[in-house]
């Protein structure tokens, strides 16, 4: 994937419905966009260089979420599609590759019993890896869960297995519009030299520009998008 700075839109889902929690809370919804794939094609118009897609029902109970990535694919058109949510295994991530997903965002299995270097081989370019960190320690499960590994812990494993990208993001500012957590950025960019993904609190153009000079590659960027409070770059 290319290195220059990237807006790139997300797109969660919760019960076949495009969402935006606060903070990861499945009870609190802080914006709703009706049909997920509609709002997957409008934002694909505008050429971001990726799509961000979470299947937030999977992220929590697991199994990867193929219908909703075959119908992901097909929404966002020439735009790439980047899907987290269910993987439990290298299985479940090729599975996911094969419905023509650009890169897989692993979590939960990310620091669980299957070495992290086996995603690496078995994907390539086509993984990332979630940090979602909450109070110093990385969530799993649909952040319902810990992975028992502080930040520093997590991106030092990710950068041992040679891992390519990284979606960072702080649980605490997620769909609050309430800023990013600069701080946590510049740790993950310390100790990670690969694509490095903000996402969480992020408002605005000036939000995203003290993340690029945070050290991101891109901001991941959900409720603000939704809200209207910034805007994608028009397709060229």
């Amino acid at each position: 994937m290319e290195r220059n700075f990237a807006i790139i839109p997300a797109v969660d889902v919760l019960d076949g419905r495009a969402v935006r929690l606060e903070q990861g809370d499945y009870d609190r919804v802080a914006a709703a966009g009706g049909d997920p794939f509609e709002l997957i094609a409008r934002l694909a118009a505008a050429r971001p260089p990726l799509v961000h897609v979470v299947a937030l029902g999977a992220a929590r109970d697991g199994g990867a979420p193929l219908g909703l990535a075959r119908d992901a694919v097909v929404a966002a058109g020439p735009v790439p599609v980047q899907l987290g949510g269910g993987v439990r295994s290298v299985a479940d991530a090729q599975r996911l590759v094969e419905t023509g997903v650009a890169r897989v965002v692993v979590g939960t299995a990310a620091f669980g019993p299957v070495p992290l270097s086996d995603f690496v081989a078995a994907l390539g370019d086509r993984l990332a890896v979630a940090v979602d960190v909450a109070g110093g320690v990385v969530r799993t499960a649909g952040w319902l869960g810990s992975s028992g590994l502080t930040t520093a812990e997590a991106l030092d494993r990710c950068t041992a297995a040679g891992v390519p990208a990284v979606v960072c993001t702080a649980i605490d500012r997620d769909g609050t519009l309430s800023g990013p957590d600069l701080e946590l950025l510049r740790e993950a960019r310390g100790r990670f030299g690969g694509s490095l993904l903000a996402a969480g609190g992020i408002r605005d153009s000036a939000d995203v520009e003290a993340v690029r000079s945070a050290g991101a590659d891109g901001a991941v960027v959900g409720r603000a998008l939704l809200d209207g409070s910034l805007e994608l770059p028009a397709a060229r």
